[in-house]
């Protein structure tokens, strides 16, 4: 799992970082920009797949 974000870090801390991404969400409109840029990454994939409808709703409701 290649991060686009340019950082270096090892798979299992990138798998980390991107679990407490979804774990931890923050919708964009409160989310800081100093976090971790993969946590970044992440936390934009969720927004895509809230838009997109990839998720199912009960679990987009246990999230919001």
């Amino acid at each position: 799992m290649a991060s686009k974000a340019g950082v270096d870090v090892d798979f299992i801390e990138e798998l980390k970082l991107r679990r407490w991404a979804r774990e931890n969400y923050i919708p964009n409109d409160n989310r800081p920009c100093d976090l971790h840029p993969i946590i970044l990454e992440e936390m934009t994939r969720k927004d895509v797949e809230f838009t997109s409808g990839d998720i199912s709703p009960s679990y987009a409701a246990a999230v919001a």
